[in-house]
């Protein structure tokens, strides 16, 4: 799994007992899925741009060991499958020390402007290939 970004946490990302809310871990997966899709050469805003939509339609988190605010969270993501029109994201989140915080994974539709499924495009195929487990992670 490549390390992707990091996140400093703050205040307003700590619910009244001073720990992460629990789904801001969506937004740290979200941040983590944009800058992979970024280090690949693929701009989140121009797949957009080319009426082309990623809408997460299922999500999972799995919920390790606290953060609390200040703390430094190291953001990890991957390709984990691809199919003709969907394609799954893994993360894990971990404190600067390496403890894992949260762990997870997305599934998402490609669509179009419409919220029409449609095929992925073959340029976004072309540069997620080589990272992709057909099988799924451990497969």
């Amino acid at each position: 799994m490549e390390h992707v970004a990091d996140a400093r946490v703050i205040v307003a990302d700590t619910d009244a007992m001073g720990i992460v809310y629990y789904a801001n871990y969506l937004r740290w997966f979200e941040m983590g899925r944009v800058e992979l899709l970024r280090k690949k050469g693929m701009v989140y805003r121009d797949l957009t741009g080319s009426g082309v939509h990623l809408p997460v339609v299922e999500a999972r988190v799995r919920y390790v060991s606290p953060a609390r605010y200040d703390d430094v969270l190291r953001i990890h993501a991957e390709v984990r499958k691809m199919g003709g029109a969907s394609i799954s994201f893994g993360y894990t989140i971990e404190h600067a020390d390496g403890r894992t915080v949260a762990e997870g994974d997305t599934l998402h539709a490609f669509t179009d402007d419409s919220g029409k499924v449609v095929r992925a495009p073959s340029e976004f195929l072309n540069r997620m290939k080589c990272d992709v487990n057909p099988f799924g992670k451990g497969g």
